[in-house]
């Protein structure tokens, strides 16, 4: 017995391609929530919890990308000063931030950065131009940008 396709007739496809943009720099969030390293963790997890963000980069006074700090970066800071009964105030972020941060190109494809999320385990890569911080696109903006595409042909 042969395979059946329930798929009906084929229909020739247009060539014509859709022209929707689908770069990074065109989903990221340059409305961002920035930290500077001599904030106290304190200060940081408030804020955190305030904007309900996981995390946020952290820059310098000429807004260049030095780290990021995360929930897991203050909730290890917690432990750590729990476990050696040292208080948290006089702690900044600048000991705790990953300081090692990967960053994405604003020009890159939506999916090439989907990819991305996947390959580095990452919630959100920061963008930068020229050395300044410009954005940030986290995997719920890669989300969105999928969520916007019309049909069922990816692009």
């Amino acid at each position: 017995m042969g395979i059946k396709s329930f798929q009906g007739a084929r229909r020739h496809q247009s060539v014509t391609s859709d022209t929707t943009s689908l770069t990074v720099s065109d989903y990221m969030t340059t409305d961002l929530i920035t930290f500077t390293p001599d904030q106290s963790i304190e200060v940081v997890m408030q804020s955190l919890i305030k904007h309900r963000i996981s995390g946020g980069p952290v820059v310098n006074e000429k807004n260049e990308l030095i780290g990021i700090i995360s929930e897991g970066d203050c909730i290890k800071q917690i432990s750590e000063s729990r476990y050696y009964n040292m208080p948290m105030q006089d702690q900044t972020i600048k000991k705790h931030m990953a300081s090692n941060v990967e960053t994405i190109d604003g020009n890159m494809n939506i999916f090439d950065a989907a990819t991305k999320f996947l390959e580095a385990k990452r919630r959100r890569f920061p963008i930068v131009e020229n050395g300044k911080l410009v954005g940030q696109i986290s995997q719920k903006d890669v989300l969105k940008a999928a969520m916007q595409l019309k049909g069922q042909n990816w692009k």
